[in-house]
């Protein structure tokens, strides 16, 4: 297909005709209606894609030619930036040809403003390569009004005036926006302003602090120039993304998923991580697509899979039920569906322990923790100053009530997530406490005063300052020492870290470096721990849980051949967010409906979170609301495999060296 046909009624009529079929004899049945790629994790995806941006571009040096590229901004592309930035500078790679056009700016929005793409760009990408200032363009997010029509169309008049885009880099919003399509955008839809949907901007209230200060429109690249694009690539990455990708590689076309225009471009592909493609059949249930080798896990992950399909407990599931959903060679291997029904549903009742420390003097053949030693050492890595009780508050409870010494390690400040209103209301008090009681320290009031009125003269181009940082980040631990106290733990063994790539003032965070690790790794020989309690959710690569696990990975990696980490066990939990799948679960936590209640409460001592969190996303429940619903659910989970009914249940996964 050339690029004159790639026009809506041709995209629509090619969708159309891309169904669910199968392969010939011997191949496996595809549900998928767009190439797609999965890799282990998105740095090795960046890497390849940033490879194919470099060759792209080296190619159209060698011909003489420009290189047309539109580009995208958000999380997603970070990685592939960083890494053409290091081509650019270890490799010689040049972008003296390139012309690049990004998709959106938020609108009214400032190029300066530490929130508009434009900075974002320069900071991320133009600033370390040697692209010429004249050569790269980005949608102007203060045209006035009554020319924001003429300026979208000279827009794209200068994408065609250069022959058009070579390569498209296209992110997805958790609602399938490309660019800021919204859904409802049609497949011809031009670049204009558009209205967010309110879950684009609910998902964008972390870097704004606060849902109220989003932009409400934008300028974007329609869908029609995107899809004119010669080649285009989507990224995603975790597993808040892998629903909407599932709709749009493998749904029909429609509107409500714009990102599902794609199909029939004759050359898109969309590179996944491993978390983004698991909703994928060949992911989620590769039984149904190919041969697969039944293992334990291959087996746990099948029949839970079945159990919740089919809505019946795992130990009715009979010989019908297994033949009817593809698994006709598992019975073929192993015989009986009961006999495999046995097995599973004993591995998933071998998780469940109230005694996540291991009980003392017990049989632990079965339990997922070791009995000894019978009062062990724990540390409990929490990357935010509530992480700890939000996401392990019942089993945090349960290690201190069965006598472990358990100590918390808060990684980061938390400073960025605190409001600037929540931050003037504990500088009143502070300043309003020494004039009652007739405190004085100039040095002090300085700083408070100088803070008070920064809060309320800032401008989005400005970042807090080091004494705004340090006002709230002194609130956060306050509230951290507060949950130790209710918990049971004495303050001393609170630890917070202040691990400095955190402490940069903006959403955009520094990469861990040498001082991050040694941070880590010193308090693991201080403590010598015979558990370690570490955040397992990884959705998003730059985010913070992940880059306080990559230095926790990096210290553990550096202390394992010490003696005492032969005895050590590591085990991660979720965020408020999303929990394990079922059949990745090794530890299961029962709670009763007065532990929940207590957790409840422990939570509340986080009241700069509460009432209106600044990084709220697309969910406008509260921290304490999330966690309950999602330990309710993981216990309802179990009960509906035919499991003992519990209130609910906080989940781990072991990870091991």
């Amino acid at each position: 297909m050339d690029q004159q046909s790639l026009n809506p009624e041709t995209i629509l009529m090619q969708a159309a005709d891309n169904a669910l079929s199968g392969g010939s004899v011997g191949q496996p049945i595809t549900y998928e209606k767009i190439p797609t790629q999965i890799f282990a994790d998105s740095k090795d995806a960046s890497n390849a894609v940033a490879q194919e941006i470099a060759d792209l571009i080296r190619q159209k040096q060698k011909e003489g030619k420009n290189c047309v590229l539109g580009l995208a901004t958000g999380s997603s592309p970070k990685t592939v930036y960083a890494r053409l930035v290091k081509m650019h500078k270890e490799e010689g790679l040049s972008f003296k040809n390139v012309i690049s056009f990004n998709l959106d700016e938020y609108y009214q929005m400032e190029p300066d403003s530490i929130h508009s793409y434009h900075r974002f760009m320069k900071e991320q990408l133009f600033d370390h390569v040697d692209i010429p200032k004249e050569n790269y363009f980005l949608p102007d997010g203060t045209i006035p009004a009554a020319m924001v029509r003429d300026y979208c169309t000279s827009y794209e008049n200068k994408i065609n005036a250069v022959g058009g885009l070579d390569f498209q880099l296209l992110g997805i919003g958790g609602n399938g926006h490309v660019g800021f399509n919204e859904p409802g955008s049609l497949i011809n839809a031009r670049t204009r302003l558009i209205t967010l949907d309110h879950s684009t901007r609910a998902a964008a209230a972390m870097e704004f602090g606060g849902l109220h200060k989003v932009p409400r429109k934008a300028i974007t690249l329609g869908v029609a120039p995107i899809l004119s694009a010669r080649r285009i690539v989507l990224l995603a990455w975790g597993e808040r993304k892998a629903s909407v990708i599932k709709g749009a590689v493998e749904g029909p076309v429609t509107e409500r998923n714009p990102a599902s225009y794609l199909q029939a471009h004759p050359n898109v592909a969309f590179i996944l991580d491993e978390s983004a493609a698991s909703e994928l059949t060949r992911v989620k249930s590769p039984w149904a697509v190919d041969s697969v080798v039944w293992d334990n896990k291959m087996i746990k992950k099948a029949v839970t899979h079945l159990s919740q399909s089919l809505k019946k407990p795992i130990l009715k599931l009979t010989d019908k039920d297994y033949n009817d959903n593809g698994m006709s060679d598992l019975l073929a291997q192993y015989g009986a569906g009961y006999e495999i029904n046995i097995n599973v549903f004993n591995q998933l009742q071998h998780t469940i322990t109230g005694w996540p420390g291991g009980k003392a003097n017990a049989d632990d053949t079965n339990r997922p923790e070791r009995a000894q030693p019978a009062k062990k050492r724990v540390l409990i890595f929490s990357p935010h100053p509530d992480d700890d009780i939000i996401s392990m508050g019942g089993t945090f409870q349960r290690l201190v009530d069965q006598g472990h010494e358990v100590h918390v390690a808060y990684q980061t400040s938390g400073n960025i997530a605190v409001a600037d209103d929540e931050a003037l209301r504990f500088i009143d008090f502070v300043v309003d406490f020494n004039k009652e009681f007739g405190i004085s320290s100039p040095e002090a009031t300085k700083i408070f005063t100088d803070a008070k009125d920064f809060l309320r003269h800032t401008k989005d181009s400005e970042i807090d300052t080091l004494e705004i940082r340090h006002v709230k980040g002194a609130l956060r631990r306050g509230e951290a020492k507060a949950t130790c106290r209710f918990v049971g733990i004495p303050t001393a063994n609170a630890h917070f870290l202040n691990m400095p790539f955190y402490e940069t003032g903006t959403v955009q965070k520094n990469p861990i470096g040498e001082e991050d690790i040694k941070i880590i790794e010193n308090l693991i020989e201080e403590i010598k721990p015979h558990q370690i309690y570490a955040a397992g959710d990884f959705a998003d690569p730059h985010g913070t849980h992940k880059v306080c696990w990559d230095a926790i990975e990096a210290a553990l990696g550096r202390s394992k051949h010490k003696n005492f980490m032969k005895d050590c066990w590591v085990w991660l939990y979720r965020g408020a967010w999303a929990e394990w799948d079922i059949y990745e679960i090794e530890m299961a936590v029962p709670m009763s409906p007065d532990q929940v209640l207590k957790k409840r409460q422990g939570i509340f001592k986080h009241q700069s979170q509460k009432d209106g969190v600044v990084f709220q996303g697309e969910d406008s429940r509260e921290f304490w609301q999330r966690a309950e619903e999602r330990n309710q659910g993981t216990a309802k989970l179990y009960n509906n495999l035919g499991l003992a009914e519990y209130e609910a249940m906080e989940a781990f996964v072991r990870w091991k060296f």
